[in-house]
């Protein structure tokens, strides 16, 4: 990650505000492009969407909050802002930016202020600061795996025209993951790999549709539970700063491996690679 500084750098932190400021603006301009653009407007209203999607998008607006609050703690820490500063006020930076979307949505004709939303929002920050606060470091990481699905082409329009939009809408071919460092809750003396995570997943498939399949009911919609293993790339350090900083960067990415999935099916399969 970047480098720390131990007193207030007022230079860096004049571009981690100027940086947070034109990345928020930029944000919620493209995310208003993408979502919303075409879209009636509305006066503002609430709408209660916790069925929708067997709650995988639920679960990425934690992992989002999760993640801003992580860079948003990090960026303050780089530039010398106090621990405890650093966790309250980055931190909440993913709950602020995610707040920011659900008014969007209270807006919009098509959906609406989620106080659901809000509640995994509020818990994907908690998250972090939680662990921050405990251990001062993420033992627990979330990360996310992505795999393109035959879902899309029945309906683009709804789970993306291309691999972009895949990624961000086809709720079908996301996973999202605990992922645990063993080593680091076995004490400093431990020989166990650094680097070696265990993983517990969630992902879902047959949705065409956010609370049913409409016009494809014959496709069953199923939960599915993943058990894996995990490289933590945050805790393979290098000489190189850079080489430091990418791995860092994409720390977020849930490393292909073997992995046993269970599903609301009752069947059971087994993936050499799982993406």
């Amino acid at each position: 990650m970047f480098a720390q500084q131990d007193t207030i750098n007022n230079k860096r932190l004049k571009t981690v505000i100027v940086a947070e400021t034109v990345g928020y603006t930029t944000a919620m301009t493209g995310l208003y492009t993408l979502w919303y653009k075409d879209v009636p407007s509305s006066s503002f209203h609430f709408f209660n969407d916790n069925d929708e999607w067997l709650q995988m998008d639920k679960i990425g607006h934690g992992v989002t909050a999760y993640y801003v609050g992580f860079a948003g703690y990090e960026a303050l820490k780089w530039s010398g802002v106090s621990e405890k500063k650093s966790v309250w006020y980055g931190g909440t930076l993913g709950l602020f930016l995610l707040t920011s979307v659900e008014v969007f949505d209270g807006f919009s004709s098509d959906w609406g202020f989620s106080w659901g939303d809000v509640a995994v929002n509020t818990a994907g920050s908690g998250f972090f600061i939680a662990q921050q606060l405990a251990w001062q470091e993420q033992r627990v990481l979330l990360k996310y795996s992505f795999h393109q699905t035959e879902y899309s082409e029945k309906s683009p329009s709804l789970l993306g025209e291309n691999l972009a939009q895949n990624m961000l809408k086809d709720y079908n071919g996301q996973t999202y993951w605990m992922s645990a460092n063993i080593a680091s809750f076995l004490g400093k003396e431990s020989k166990f790999p650094k680097w070696l995570n265990v993983a517990f997943g969630y992902g879902a498939d047959g949705m065409l549709g956010a609370f049913n399949n409409n016009a494809y009911l014959e496709v069953e919609r199923q939960r599915q539970f993943y058990l894996s293993l995990d490289v933590d790339l945050t805790r393979i350090k290098t000489k190189s700063k850079f080489a430091n900083t990418v791995l860092g960067a994409f720390g977020f990415l849930k490393f292909p491996l073997p992995t046993i999935e269970f599903n609301s099916n009752s069947t059971t399969n087994f993936y050499w690679l799982y993406f």
